[in-house]
């Protein structure tokens, strides 16, 4: 029994003293068939579960042959969406072919209409006097050359006395200076005297011609004047020659138009610096546009402008640029615009609000591709607009937008020719395929 106890001790040292000696290499082996088992397992564990991104990136790249922005490329042209017929029109879409052309800016201003003044007319008498008779009222068209009040005026007697009195005198002076001279050229006269008689005559001639100047300025024509000096030929041998120069003076419409004002009345006194009548052509009016700061650009001389009024709805009359202002309103910050307006039958009238619809050639006479406002969207980010490619069949096409023209926008790239494009209603579209995911969308 003792020799059996001093066996198994013997036994135990020795295996405690083989564990110590060789206890290490013992613990690498195991280490290291636990980290090729560890190895083992994460290679069978990752195919099943799942793979770092940047492994998965670089294994679709290299497969595919694509960058990051070269498949968004590809998903965005797999995006459509399929809209029954019934919805279309509930939604109200409507698709158009898109087509080059010469794109034109469409502004409307607000206005003001007004007399043309340069066909309107204040008319006042020259000289003092009464009116004798009135032919016109307010309202009635009158015709250039159309006598509208006579006036009796001593001062217009007095001018025309005046008148035949220089041409007497300056027809004597005339006579005595063509007899001086024949007299000088035969040494008959002095020159001292022939120069005095010579000066004497421009003298009158002068006075002669401003006093037939002044009776052109109260309206008389050639010919009036031509009679006057008739008739004073007429009554040379009468012992009376009151009737030579007549008070009645007749006064005469500058222009043809309308009577717009009236401060006349029989009887009444008149000065010349009183405005009697007011004679306007209502045909052809202005009317004064405000242009705000933003649309100055498009303004030019050869814009085209139309003037509009709710009073009369679906007409347009014709107007021409005459006017454009140099000078910006600075509390309104607006630039004035006159046009000028032709209204043959007196529809338009003076201080009626107006609007005035201008358009002007902004692509400089080159066509360009051009879409409304509202068929250019945004999604994530970019700008796309709705392609048709069959009768329920939309498909997202992205774009590269120009500038603003208007109420279009000028497409750089993306579209092409004669393409249908959604031009009303793709905010609609945009909403119903934001609702989904990429890819073929279907509404119901």
């Amino acid at each position: 029994m003792k020799l059996y106890r001093i066996v198994l001790l013997s036994a135990v040292c020795f295996g405690l003293l083989t564990f110590c000696g060789g206890g290490k290499p013992a613990t690498e082996a195991e280490h290291t068939h636990e980290g090729e088992a560890v190895g083992q397992a994460e290679q069978e564990t990752e195919p099943a579960g799942h793979t770092h991104e940047g492994e998965e990136a670089g294994h679709t790249h290299e497969q595919e042959g694509e960058t990051p922005s070269q498949k968004t490329e590809d998903e965005h042209e797999h995006q459509h969406l399929t809209v029954p017929a019934d919805k279309q029109k509930a939604w109200g879409i409507r698709v158009g072919h898109v087509h080059k052309e010469s794109l034109t800016a469409r502004i409307t201003l607000p206005g003001v209409m007004a007399l043309n003044q340069n066909r309107t007319a204040h008319v006042s008498a020259f000289v003092y006097g009464q009116i004798a008779d009135l032919s016109v009222d307010l309202g009635h068209r009158v015709r250039k050359g159309q006598p509208l009040l006579t006036l009796n005026s001593p001062e217009f007697a007095q001018i025309q006395a005046d008148f035949l009195q220089a041409r007497a005198s300056y027809n004597l002076s005339r006579t005595e200076y063509q007899r001086a001279q024949a007299l000088w050229e035969a040494k008959a006269i002095e020159e001292k005297e022939y120069l005095r008689r010579q000066a004497e005559n421009e003298k009158l001639a002068t006075e002669y011609g401003v006093l037939g100047s002044k009776l052109h300025s109260l309206g008389l024509t050639h010919e009036q004047i031509e009679a006057l000096i008739e008739k004073c030929r007429l009554v040379e041998g009468q012992e009376y020659k009151c009737e030579v120069a007549d008070p009645i003076l007749p006064i005469l419409s500058p222009l043809s138009g309308t009577v717009i004002f009236r401060d006349a009345v029989r009887g009444a006194h008149v000065e010349p610096e009183k405005t009697l009548l007011t004679i306007s052509d209502l045909g052809r009016l202005w009317a004064r546009l405000d242009v705000y700061e933003k649309d100055i650009p498009l303004v030019t001389k050869e814009s085209r402008v139309t003037i509009q009024t709710s009073l009369y709805p679906g007409l347009s009359f014709p107007a021409r640029i005459t006017y454009i202002s140099h000078l910006l309103d600075e509390k309104l910050r607006t630039m004035e615009v006159r046009v000028e307006v032709d209204n043959p039958e007196g529809l338009l009238k003076p201080n009626m609000y107006v609007q005035g619809v201008l358009e002007s050639d902004v692509s400089g006479g080159e066509k360009v591709l051009a879409v409304p406002e509202e068929a250019v969207q945004s999604l994530d980010g970019e700008k796309i607009v709705f392609v048709r490619e069959s009768g329920d069949v939309f498909a997202v096409r992205h774009v590269r937008i120009g500038d603003k023209v208007g109420d279009h926008r000028i497409i750089l790239s993306g579209l092409t020719e004669h393409e249908d494009v959604v031009l009303k209603g793709a905010f609609t579209l945009k909403s119903e395929i934001s609702k989904g995911t990429f890819g073929h969308s279907h509404v119901h």
